[in-house]
């Protein structure tokens, strides 16, 4: 067994457990939450590292050989997942030693933490269908549990929308891989991937279609997104920017990842479905966004927008729009993960109130304004900004593509562009540029005790990091084109899994 393809799970669950062992000592746990994600960082390196040199990495758990083990692989998109789940751990860690308070500590926001990254990184590198479930319903229930922490009547309500619709996409995932199960006798990927094509061209469409819902409940794309922007801004900042870095994107991520191996012989007309869901999915959510006049709020309904994007590089089904849609995922976990970081030093006590309610930032905060301007254009995808290089690289796929639907999510996906840069001017404008409002002056200032001076620490480091990625994106983009190579060239996985057994 290959020890590093198991330290994905193994770190965060030891984590976890060490922090059960102390859950009366609060300094122990924080000092364990931050070390455990400098390992899993440490992990993620050097996985992506074993991955770029050696190639795709397979494991079997319990000596059975595949496809009836337990499969642990990691082609390139794995390893770069693994390794963006280490870096938003890391900052998060960072920021929640400010921003969690007492209670939340008290009741477990360390071991919860870590369980739930156990989960996405477990749905990250394992290899069949059923593990896939299993690691999704480990990320939702830890989850579920850092999002009602504190028990506030907003969390709960924002918590049954998350809940019920995830467990409806648990039912659905279920209710496919029974299906699947029954129909070839395999759950393995790299197995499913020559055994679903002999499937009858029924059946094969019926599957793809539950699926495709069931992950895209997860990844909230039109027209099941609607449990995101009601449960993002109720709880913490540092739980809100660890969900916006990694829930949707393990919905992505399993979407990419059935949909370019195992559900690819009826390919044309279900990544053309793929594209007006993209459309619609860009178009709808920066249209809520603009309509919001709170900063988690707009930038919530951003993520859904956003995930339009990831999808659109999907439903082109190129190795080049695969590239944008991987360079687009890493792209926007670090970028909404630090706008989220950056509204929590927005007000004293890290609250969210209206845009009109706020002023002012610019000048009594022009460092905290800097990094949130170039997070925010990065968003929107002003040159030379990371966001740019990842629509960049999706709209000359669409536009190699040539074809009708390919044009007109291209040009949504121009227009969604604009009005996203709109909506960050609008929270620049409201929040950093006007002078603040007189009752705004005249109100008493909220006592808090939180060192702000911590929480600006992992603002600092990711703004840093999205300015690197996008003035020097060319190291970034040739691990990201070998790995969309890998994708839409299943060969290599499947020989790695499969090995002797292959037919």
């Amino acid at each position: 067994m290959k020890v590093l393809l198991v330290l994905p799970v193994l770190v965060p669950m030891a984590t976890a457990a060490l922090a059960l062992l102390f859950f009366r000592r609060e300094r122990i746990q924080r000092a364990l939450g931050l070390l455990g994600s400098l390992v899993e960082l440490g992990v993620g390196v050097a996985l992506l590292r074993a991955v770029v040199r050696g190639g795709i990495q397979s494991t079997q758990l319990g000596g059975w050989p595949s496809p009836y083990g337990i499969t642990f692989v990691v082609d390139l998109f794995s390893a770069l997942m693994v390794l963006l789940a280490g870096t938003i751990a890391v900052a998060t860690s960072i920021y929640s030693v400010s921003d969690i308070d007492r209670e939340r500590r008290a009741h477990g926001f360390y071991p919860l933490m870590h369980v739930l990254l156990m989960g996405t990184n477990g749905v990250f590198v394992t290899g069949d269908l059923f593990n896939l479930y299993v690691w999704f319903e480990v990320t939702l229930i830890a989850s579920f549990v850092l999002l009602v922490l504190g028990n506030e009547r907003p969390q709960m309500q924002g918590a049954i929308k998350y809940v019920a619709m995830n467990l409806i996409s648990s039912a659905l995932f279920l209710t496919g891989v029974g299906i699947l199960y029954g129909s070839v006798h395999a759950l393995n990927m790299a197995d499913l991937s020559l055994k679903v094509p002999t499937l009858s061209a029924p059946i094969r469409t019926t599957l793809a279609m539950i699926f495709l819902v069931a992950f895209g409940i997860k990844a909230a794309v039109f027209p099941l997104f609607f449990w995101l922007p009601d449960s993002y801004h109720t709880p913490p900042v540092t739980v809100t920017a660890l969900f916006a870095g990694l829930l949707t994107k393990v919905g992505v991520y399993a979407l990419v990842r059935v949909f370019t191996l195992v559900f690819v012989s009826d390919g044309e007309s279900t990544h053309a479905l793929l594209l007006g869901i993209a459309a619609f999915t860009m178009a709808v959510g920066v249209l809520g966004a603009v309509s919001q006049r709170e900063v988690r709020r707009i930038l919530a309904f951003h993520s859904v927008s956003q995930v339009g994007y990831m999808v659109m590089g999907l439903g082109l089904f190129t190795s080049s729009s695969l590239a944008g849609a991987i360079f687009f995922v890493l792209h926007h976990a670090i970028i909404k993960s630090n706008l989220f970081l950056i509204s929590g030093l927005m007000r004293p006590d890290g609250k969210d109130v209206r845009l009109d309610f706020q002023g002012g930032l610019l000048s009594r905060s022009p460092g905290l304004s800097a990094c949130f301007l170039v997070t925010a254009l990065s968003l929107a995808g002003l040159p030379p900004l990371s966001g740019f290089w990842a629509k960049l690289i999706l709209v000359r796929s669409g536009l190699e593509v040539g074809s009708r639907g390919a044009a007109a999510v291209v040009a949504t996906s121009l227009a969604v562009g604009l009005v996203t840069l709109i909506s960050m001017t609008k929270i620049w404008n409201e929040a950093f540029w006007k002078p603040a409002p007189p009752e705004a002056e005249l109100a008493p200032r909220p006592r808090v005790s939180r060192p702000r001076a911590l929480l600006y620490v992992p603002v600092v480091l990711m703004t840093a990091l999205g300015v690197t990625i996008g003035m020097a994106p060319e190291p970034l983009l040739e691990i990201v084109r070998r790995a969309a190579a890998q994708l839409a060239d299943p060969t290599e996985y499947v020989r790695a899994v499969l090995g002797d057994a292959r037919p």
